[in-house]
């Protein structure tokens, strides 16, 4: 049980915009976690898709101790090795052009909202993005965010952004024009519950950002360090975009974000254009290069399939015994809608049977382990969502 000293402190001193579980973590290792009382816990949820390599990988832990003792912070106003070297590694793994540093996914793509305004000039100031997308809470990326929601109590937004259903081929077509400067898309709609973006809207946005000279920018802050079996989602697919933002895993569970851009693009920023205190510091960027060699291996790319399957089929077979009504997902990104809306109900009972799982809607759990998840883990979460669900 979790201390109730605990709780009356968060709520004296911490805003109350979470609705907290009742548990408290005080260690973790790999696709664990453990409470105060020595339980352990399957983590199912990465921190939401930011632990992918796992809790305390070792090759992260110390990089992370070797760095903090020689050199934590400076300004980017000066050159270090760390930052230069990751940055090297993205260049080299993903679209081939250079790379801006910020601390999280919401500032990567307020970064590419600015990148995209810029190279379209005064011309082209609309962007184009797809309803029940999230892109980020901060004013630029949450204006991107297709989700009412999220937006209602907080407008008026930033204007010029229209909004296309996730499948609606025509209505991109429609969208899409000589004002439009960028279009942004995830190729797996993670936030609404694991929904895959069809790859025939991925080919027309490709198509109508080379018609318009629009940039096609993808947004791979959560399907991106290997989630969906490749390092970069889109490295499964036939499109490939002209930007693309990173965060969550790419720090190993340290704060980082970052944009890269196809090569021409990638000189859009101008000294004075952009920029952030911290992005790029040395601890940060060591912390990333750990976690990106720890990816950026074919065995643990190929355990990615290989348990998704797995996880897949198991939540498919909740679907068959009329369980739930739909499974979907891309390597450990997965998603499952109930029967009935007890989706939160499922997260509580699930939490009594030591496993951490979210839910994204009234009916849909995600699960975004971290990728070191054994079968076993597997096997024992669609066990526990056998035993819980029947009972909600």
């Amino acid at each position: 049980m979790i201390d109730e000293t605990l709780v009356r402190r968060e709520h004296d001193a911490l805003m109350h915009n979470y609705g907290r579980l009742p548990v408290a973590f005080v260690r973790g290792e790999g696709a664990h976690l453990y409470d105060a009382d020595g339980r352990r816990y399957v983590d199912c949820m990465a921190g939401i898709g930011m632990i992918n390599v796992g809790h305390c990988h070792p090759a992260v832990v110390e990089a992370i101790q070797r760095q903090a003792a020689t050199l934590i912070s400076v300004s980017n106003l000066y050159y270090t090795e760390p930052m230069i070297s990751l940055a090297e590694w993205i260049r080299d793994r993903g679209l081939g052009g250079r790379v801006f540093f910020c601390n999280s996914g919401a500032e990567a793509n307020e970064a590419a909202l600015k990148l995209a305004r810029k190279h379209g000039g005064p011309e082209r100031t609309e962007v184009v993005s797809l309803i029940d997308g999230f892109h980020g809470r901060t004013y630029g990326a949450l204006s991107l965010t297709g989700q009412p929601d999220k937006q209602t109590r907080f407008a008026p937004l930033v204007p010029g952004v229209r909004y296309v259903e996730r499948d609606d081929v025509p209505g991109l077509r429609a969208a899409v024009g000589p004002q439009t400067c960028a279009i942004f898309v995830e190729t797996i709609q993670g936030e609404i519950g694991v929904q895959p973006v069809r790859n025939e809207m991925l080919r027309l946005a490709r198509q109508l950002a080379d018609e318009h000279g629009a940039l096609l920018v993808f947004d791979e802050i959560q399907t991106g360090m290997g989630r969906t079996g490749p390092l970069f989602s889109y490295q499964d697919l036939d499109v490939t975009p002209d930007v693309m933002t990173l965060a969550k895993s790419l720090g190993g569970g340290v704060p980082i974000g970052a944009v890269t851009a196809r090569p021409g693009l990638d000189e859009v920023f101008a000294p004075g254009d952009h920029g952030s205190t911290f992005a790029g510091s040395p601890l940060a960027c060591a912390a990333a290069l750990a976690a990106c060699h720890v990816l950026d291996d074919a065995a643990l790319q190929a355990h990615v399939r290989e348990q998704g399957k797995r996880l897949l089929a198991g939540l498919e077979g909740l679907v068959a015994d009329g369980l739930a009504v739909e499974a979907r997902g891309r390597g450990l990104m997965c998603g499952v809608d109930l029967v009935m809306p007890r989706a939160a109900e499922a997260v509580r009972a699930m939490l009594d049977e030591g496993y951490l799982v979210n839910n994204t809607t009234p009916r849909t759990l995600r699960f975004l382990p971290p990728l070191v998840i054994s079968g076993d883990d597997v096997d024992g979460l669609v066990a526990a969502l056998r035993r819980v669900v029947p009972r909600l």
